[in-house]
């Protein structure tokens, strides 16, 4: 538990905050919607019975300040999915290929295009586009994870490129650190990506979050003890707690959300609490091998 917050108070933060994060979210992804991008869901950070009523607010407040059919909002779903394809397959991301994406006819407009997309990616997925040489021309997709406090990419062992992996971590801290497989699953709906269904950028999605995330050592996938007919839960793996901390998320949640970590008192409490813990540790551990 944490020092001077209630129970209460929790329950009550991780509600109004995971709805505050849905509709944020929701708001700069419904209007990038169009019906050849897997990506083009609003994608809130939180369970889905706390995202229904701000989904629906925010499909309503921007369905009045867009149509469906702007060729810009299309041409913003294209370039997010090309940009995710082009991740996955660890390939250079061109600015001329880009602009192959946008056509000629849109040219002029490639820079909010790509600004748009690229804002979108890092709320979404947590993905940050950069310049691999500052003429503008090779770009690449990293995680905000991997990145250090200066901006640059960490050269270190980071989180895998899986752009699920950011906002399922989320999910999960937002769940009291461990989410239930059918909330799961109606957040990567909303995301556009459903059960048995191959995704054209991320593949066996099952296989993914079941498989491979937990294989490596970033998802703990088990079953709920006692749970009969057996239900299953999602917690953050060993890799996840050693490769990146509750603050990193809170942050990238926070930034979702546009304002601070500290605004959400209870969730930041316990990311400090992490973070000590983690320090002590790494310092004792330090220390026992000094006199080794």
């Amino acid at each position: 538990s944490v020092p001077g917050v209630s129970r209460n108070s929790c329950s009550l933060e991780a509600r109004s905050g995971s709805q505050g994060l849905a509709g944020a979210q929701a708001a700069a992804t419904e209007g990038e919607e169009s019906t050849s991008s897997p990506v083009s869901g609003a994608a809130p950070l939180s369970s889905p019975s706390q995202v229904k009523e701000s989904k629906n607010s925010s499909q309503a407040s921007t369905s009045a300040e867009k149509a469906p059919n702007d060729p810009l909002t299309r041409k913003v779903g294209m370039l997010m999915e090309f940009l995710l394809e082009k991740h996955n397959m660890k390939e250079p991301i061109m600015r001329a290929s880009m602009l192959k994406i946008v056509t000629r006819r849109f040219k002029e407009h490639f820079p909010e295009i790509l600004k748009r997309a690229s804002e979108h990616l890092e709320l979404v997925f947590g993905l940050e586009l950069k310049e691999v040489k500052p003429n503008g021309l090779a770009y690449t997709l990293v995680s905000i994870l991997d990145t250090t406090d200066d901006g640059s990419v960490s050269n270190g062992s980071g989180l895998p490129k899986s752009g699920l992996l950011i906002p399922l971590l989320g999910v999960i801290f937002l769940s009291g650190n461990q989410a239930s497989e059918e909330d799961v699953w109606e957040f990567l709906n909303i995301l556009g990506v459903y059960d048995g269904r191959k995704h054209s950028i991320f593949g066996d999605p099952r296989k993914l979050i079941t498989q491979d995330l937990v294989q490596e050592k970033y998802l703990e996938y088990r079953q709920v003890p006692d749970s009969n007919p057996p239900r299953y839960e999602f917690l953050w793996g060993q890799r996840a707690h050693a490769e990146t901390s509750k603050m990193k998320i809170l942050e990238f949640l926070a930034k979702v959300h546009d304002t601070v970590p500290s605004a959400f008192p209870y969730h930041y409490a316990e990311a400090l609490d992490h973070n000590i813990s983690s320090l002590f540790s790494c310092c004792a551990l330090s220390s026992l091998q000094m006199f080794l």
